[in-house]
């Protein structure tokens, strides 16, 4: 297989480098056809804000005059990996920006390679790109923020109602286990009136840090208002779970929140309970949280559950 090449597109040299080098008109090169279908792209990009659907119209719209049966986009700031169609064959990669401003990577892929004056049509194209793309990425950044607590970075509530619905839909599906953390941290009324709403607000973030370092990948970590926290473990079974929600106890215990020389010690109580085969995303949660009412009410800084 022939090595991926990479350009770094600058669009008037790459057109003024490959104008030089084509011997014969082509399809590609037709300014009637790259006019008409820039003005296309236009009008069609515009049509949705959703990332990977702009980007599918951008494939499906170029294949019309250069074969584009692969193609993958990645933002690492992001964390955005998105793939169309098989990334095989030869590559041709393009780091895109606006300004100063970097939009990630895009790579398109095929069998054949790609000749100069499909790479100087693709390269124009991807002119049409530039707005679109941005304002789906604005978009995505808009709704990540509306779905994060502003204190903690961690989801909220309308992030968590969205994610029980899907997880459980899922849990559904495929026949997995899934299982739901309530966690409360304990007297933390006391922390706000001994030292401040500030002291209180450290303690918040460095919790919900010491949480999601603790949780795989595929877990989500939200929180659900005041001091409470909520954790959803998918394809994890009771036991599983309760070992979890054990070493998130003891890791919060062990933290340390400084302000000035006060040193804070901070616990949990967890409520525990694993999704049964008829049972709504709201029973869940509720039993959730009767097995954390149930915790606090046991003497707290402790686990109590509901199979």
């Amino acid at each position: 297989m022939v090595p991926p090449s990479s350009n770094t597109i600058d669009f008037d040299l790459a057109r003024q480098q490959r104008n030089a080098s084509l011997t014969a008109p082509t399809r590609e090169s037709d300014p009637e056809v790259l006019r008409a279908l820039r003005q296309r792209l236009t009008a069609v990009l515009q049509a949705s804000l959703d990332l990977e659907r702009v980007l599918q119209l951008f494939q499906q719209e170029v294949s019309a005059l250069v074969d584009l049966p692969g193609l993958s986009y990645r933002h690492a700031r992001e964390g955005i990996d998105i793939s169309l169609g098989q990334e095989t064959g030869h590559q041709v990669h393009y780091h895109l920006s606006q300004g100063d401003i970097p939009l990630g990577d895009l790579s398109v892929c095929r069998s054949e390679r790609f000749h100069e004056g499909e790479l100087m049509a693709l390269e124009l194209l991807l002119g049409s790109l530039m707005f679109p793309l941005r304002n789906a990425l604005l978009y995505r950044e808009a709704l990540n923020n509306a779905l994060r607590d502003a204190l903690t970075g961690v989801g909220n509530r309308s992030a968590l109602d969205r994610a029980l619905v899907r997880e459980l839909e899922l849990a559904r599906r495929t026949q997995q286990p899934l299982s739901l953390l309530m966690l409360d941290l304990d007297h933390f009324k006391r922390i706000n009136d001994r030292f401040g709403h500030g002291v209180g607000d450290d303690v918040l973030r460095q919790t919900a840090q010491t949480i999601a370092s603790c949780l795989r990948s595929m877990d989500m970590v939200f929180r659900f208002g005041g001091e409470e926290f909520c954790v959803l473990l998918s394809a994890t079974s009771h036991e599983a779970a309760h070992t979890v929600a054990e070493r998130l106890r003891a890791a919060v215990e062990t933290q340390t929140s400084r302000e000035g020389a006060i040193p804070l010690s901070v616990t949990l109580s967890i409520g525990l309970a694993t999704l049964r085969d008829v049972e709504s995303a709201r029973c869940l949660l509720q039993r959730a949280d009767s097995a954390l009412y149930q915790a606090k009410a046991s003497g707290r800084n402790r686990l109590c559950s509901l199979a």
